[in-house]
């Protein structure tokens, strides 16, 4: 008989108390909800980035076909409907949480209407920056006046 009530005794400490599987539930919520906090910044980043990263290699394969093709090439940023594009090509939408405006070298701020940047069959144009940010950071798309590369600080 003492044998089954030592058998018992062992048996009744494997396991987990109730106190414990809070604790430990408790550890676990704080964890996700904290790491959701943290990662959602991330999103509104990488959006920017990504937008950033998509205009400025439309505006280098604009460069690239107007060299290849010796034909000048147009891209078209319209700050009103938020679309951006090669023209003859597919337009490409600029992300609500995404502001821009450009600054061009002549005409100064601009934040409506639709801006024309013209690549030449030399392929060399440039001196405005697009100017992109949202409420966590700021981007701005620079091109060289005289060699025309793109640049995104």
């Amino acid at each position: 008989m003492s044998r089954i009530k030592n058998l018992k005794q062992e048996f009744n400490n494997f396991g987990f108390t109730l106190i414990e599987m809070l604790v430990v539930l408790f550890f676990i919520t704080l964890i996700l909800g904290l790491s959701t906090v943290y990662f959602s910044g991330g999103l509104a980043s990488a959006r920017i980035e990504s937008t950033a990263r998509e205009i400025a290699a439309i505006m280098r394969y604009a460069k690239s076909l107007a060299r290849i093709n010796h034909e000048k090439q147009i891209v078209t940023i319209d700050l009103d409907s938020r679309l951006y594009r090669i023209e003859g090509r597919n337009s490409r939408i600029i992300p609500k949480d995404v502001s821009i405006k450009v600054v061009d070298p002549v005409s100064g701020e601009i934040s409506t209407g639709k801006y024309i940047m013209v690549y030449p069959a030399t392929g060399s144009a440039g001196g405005e920056n697009i100017v992109l940010w949202n409420n966590k950071k700021q981007l701005n798309i620079r091109t060289d006046p005289v060699v025309g590369s793109v640049i995104i600080k």
